[in-house]
């Protein structure tokens, strides 16, 4: 049975619909346990007192602001609850806006929103089938988990999604954030007229279901085989950067790479083509060869097998 992480209500106007949030993403991780080199000794953490030494359990903690000098205020659940009753069971939706006008360095993470009972199914319902009308997304605010959330909440097929986003504020400034800030530096006009080429040529629909995670793939081929005593063939290296004199040439190649590829797989989903500009990992059994226009594919490499 799906659990909730959050059940409120969701209210703009005077109009307020009881909802639940459900996860709406599953990430493929593969879990690894920490070990003192040279050694099958685990690595813990644990909660200690710094003074005493003792470990402690999680309900023997509690939470402190720092202040200055070395000096906390405490603060319990009971008192978080308390700064806003209302907040962390309530989405306010303040406003309606066209989702394209969002940029998506605004999102953060997807959730669900589902009706917690039959009774509240039609006035979901007809919420939902509103937005999809307008084309508009929600943008509210609620709280969870002792913070508020900037949210825009929006139709997915027969549901309703929330999108948690970052605030403004927290957006860092790429001058903040990068050494180098490329600003309004112009490239060749050729050069640039090329690079739009091969974007062109390289367009397509957005097929999400044609992409798949294939670093965990090859990750979990890597500890099968050690766990196996197998053999294991890892992909080619990173290409090198493409050398500015060397740059009309590169997308003239690559324009040419792709028109190619296009032509010879005509028919065929993308999920079985190369993924354009970036080598392609070996299946299994097989040794990868490089894709990379002008570059030599690397020896090929073994990890040796060693059981654990």
């Amino acid at each position: 049975m799906a659990r909730t992480i959050w059940t409120g209500v969701m209210s703009f106007g005077l109009v307020s619909v009881p909802i639940g949030l459900y996860p709406a993403v599953e990430e493929h991780t593969v879990t690894f346990h920490q070990f003192e080199k040279g050694t099958t000794d685990r690595v813990r953490y644990r909660r200690v007192n710094e003074r005493t030494g003792d470990e402690l359990d999680y309900d023997a903690i509690e939470r402190g602001a720092p202040t200055g000098g070395g000096n906390y205020v405490m603060v319990d659940d009971e008192e978080l609850e308390f700064v806003a009753p209302g907040r962390s069971r309530s989405l306010d939706i303040h406003a309606f806006v066209g989702l394209d006008e969002i940029d998506p360095m605004y999102f953060h993470r997807p959730y669900y929103v589902g009706p917690t009972g039959a009774e509240t199914v039609k006035t979901y319902a007809l919420v939902r089938d509103a937005m999809v009308d307008t084309n508009k997304a929600g943008i509210g605010k609620f709280v969870m988990r002792g913070r508020e959330h900037l949210a825009a909440v929006r139709p997915y097929g027969a549901v309703l999604v929330l999108e948690t986003m970052f605030f403004a504020d927290e957006i860092r400034d790429p001058a903040s954030a990068m050494e180098y800030v490329p600003g309004r530096v112009s490239a060749p006009g050729p050069a640039r007229q090329m690079a739009t080429q091969l974007i062109e040529s390289m367009s397509d629909r957005w097929r999400p279901t044609e992409y798949r995670d294939t670093y965990t793939g090859r990750l979990n081929e890597l500890i099968e085989s050690k766990r196996t005593g197998g053999e294991f063939t890892p992909t080619d290296e990173a290409p090198e950067p493409t050398n500015v004199v060397d740059l009309v040439a590169a997308l003239r190649a690559s324009i040419d790479r792709s028109t190619g590829t296009r032509s010879a797989s005509s028919g065929t989903s993308a999920a079985d083509k190369p993924d354009r500009g970036r080598q392609t990992p070996a299946r299994p059994g097989t040794t990868a060869k490089s894709r990379t226009v002008g570059k030599k594919a690397p020896a090929k490499k073994s990890v040796p097998g060693k059981a654990s």
